[in-house]
């Protein structure tokens, strides 16, 4: 590994050279065990990862080291261990759903400051029940009526335009409008709305919520990438949100199919009308199991306790490894910085003269995709989505290869920045 390593091959000088000996001690810990072995050391836990060997080889199936973030289609985050804890003691009980469904309703109450809430099949499950809740209250006649909507208020507002996610509120019978701005919103709002959607969740919603009180129309929030940090639990009903929603299997760390609806108690108890286990209702497909409440509950009392900056410092430490390994590369740059909202954690963007190299990001991205272990990175590509006309794009958003921290398990840095670098450097060598 540190054959190459010479200063004088390199026409950067001594700042490539200083940037080789900060990152010498890497070099060694990667050169004095294999990669595997790097990681199995460092997770202190009974699980020792084995990419080759799973029982995910065993069908097929190559899983992969996440340095893209928390994305669905990677399957979120990892539970966090309390999480698979409290699911498996929560699996060897029966309880009654309905039960159950009120107890972590006054749970949430004291977690959030909200009057109440509930733990949804994710974040989309949750846009669908407020909705259906919103539109058919609890009167079992509309409640089985929907998504037939006729004769009800059936329309949902979209504050700030269309999302992603949409299907979940035109599933349930909602028929969108779109204020693309809140200066649209009075004129959007009719005697025919139900529901106000948005995600904004900066200056620009507390000037929303004046316009939706004095029309009498629920304001939803969309947060679900929103925990960490936890007080985004309680900033939306200190703010008087009516309702608001996060994913459980994202920065959550609790369970992949889980999601949590909190708000004012009327609406909440108009959402559980509207789903599982309420036969007949339009979201009783979105079944969530005891197993998945449990957890989630699980997960927002570690995340009420946690030390985030001690966190923020050990995701950092990930990307700054990675750095130090991929800035010896001559005509490599990097940067780590951390999105103000959503996501917010330590990232690391690494970019090149693609031309120089004759390599783009998204062949970067696909080499490492190839390699064993897999690896996946963020780019603009997103393999998850489904264009439709109108949808937002990030074509005008220069492309860079960037890597998110959080979800890098310890260790896995070494094997990251490693890969890296070997592809960003035999390409600078080939084109040289």
């Amino acid at each position: 590994m540190l054959s190459d390593l010479d200063p004088q091959n390199d026409p950067t000088g001594r700042r490539s050279f200083m940037k080789l000996m900060a990152a010498a001690p890497l070099f060694a810990t990667i050169g004095a065990r294999s990669a595997a072995a790097a990681v199995s050391k460092a997770v202190a836990t009974p699980f020792k990862r084995n990419y080759s060997n799973n029982l995910y080889t065993e069908i097929g199936l190559r899983p992969l080291i996440n340095g893209r973030g928390t994305w669905t289609y990677l399957t979120g985050s990892l539970e966090l261990p309390s999480v698979r804890e409290a699911a498996m003691e929560a699996a060897n009980y029966f309880v009654d759903f309905f039960e159950l469904q009120a107890a972590v309703g006054r749970r949430l109450a004291e977690l959030s400051g909200a009057e109440s809430g509930m733990i949804t099949d994710g974040a989309a499950a949750a846009i669908a029940s407020a909705t259906a809740g919103c539109i058919a209250g609890t009167d079992p006649n509309r409640v089985w009526q929907l998504p037939d909507t006729t004769g009800l208020k059936g329309e949902v507002v979209m504050l700030g335009g269309r999302i992603s996610f949409d299907s979940a509120i035109r599933g349930v019978g909602g028929k969108l409008v779109i204020a693309p701005t809140v200066n649209d919103l009075q004129s959007a709002i009719t005697s025919q709305t139900a529901m106000v959607y948005t995600t904004f969740k900066d200056d620009r919603l507390p000037n929303a919520l004046k316009i939706t009180r004095a029309a009498g129309v629920p304001l939803f929030v969309d947060d679900a990438a929103g925990i960490p940090p936890y007080e985004n639990l309680t900033r939306f009903a200190k703010l008087g949100v009516d309702l608001y929603c996060f994913s459980g299997g994202k920065g959550l760390c609790g369970p992949q199919a889980s999601g949590l609806l909190l708000g004012r108690k009327v609406l909440i108890d108009a959402a559980l009308a509207n789903s599982d286990p309420w036969e007949g209702a339009v979201c009783r497909p979105m079944k969530v199991g005891k197993e998945e409440i449990m957890g989630c509950l699980a997960a927002l009392d570690y995340w009420s306790k946690a030390d985030l900056a001690a966190l923020n410092k050990e995701w950092q430490g990930r990307v700054e490894r990675i750095a130090k390994l991929v800035d010896t590369v001559p005509g490599v740059t990097t940067s780590i910085a951390t999105p103000p909202t959503g996501n917010s954690y330590p990232t690391l963007t690494v970019q090149w003269d693609e031309t120089r190299f004759g390599l783009t990001v998204p062949e970067c991205a696909q080499q490492l995709r190839e390699g064993e272990p897999r690896i996946e990175v963020l780019t603009n590509t997103n393999p998850s989505g489904v264009p439709y006309p109108g949808k937002p794009t990030q074509a005008n958003r220069p492309d860079a290869l960037r890597i998110i921290s959080m979800t890098l398990q310890p260790g896995e840095e070494l094997i990251v920045g490693k890969r890296l670098r070997e592809v960003l450097n035999k390409a600078r060598k080939a084109s040289a």
